[in-house]
């Protein structure tokens, strides 16, 4: 599967941004889709994912701003940015695993075998 996400941009602090995550060659739910941030200086973290189930599950970080669904007709997975801090800047990965199960696998990058190219965004204070 080829994933290619979109979205991105430059926000003030407070604002919101949807990234969007095509899939490209297979079913987008027949994979576990995450979403993580790769910020400057620092790993790359999770940030939310999706199971093929539909069940979510968010990072600390993400929990009551973001939200993470999932578009069957556009093969697509979202994620809705609100309440933007500056911390959320970096650029963002959607990835894909075809056998990934559970919230703590998800939490590892470890664990996905397929990325997109990422997208960037910039939280301003």
């Amino acid at each position: 599967v080829q994933l290619v996400e979109s979205g991105g941009g430059l926000v003030q602090a407070g604002g919101s941004l949807r990234l969007s995550c095509a899939a490209f060659g297979r079913t987008v739910s027949s994979y576990h889709v995450g979403w993580f941030l790769h910020a400057l200086g620092k790993e790359r973290e999770f940030v939310a994912a999706i199971a093929r189930s539909g069940l979510v599950y968010y990072a600390d970080s993400a929990k009551g701003r973001f939200t993470i669904s999932r578009d069957n007709a556009k093969n697509t997975v979202y994620v809705q940015m609100n309440s933007l801090i500056t911390e959320d800047t970096g650029v963002y990965y959607c990835a894909a695993d075809p056998t990934l199960t559970g919230p703590a696998r998800s939490r590892s990058v470890r664990e996905y075998d397929y990325w997109g190219q990422g997208t960037q965004v910039t939280v301003s204070s």
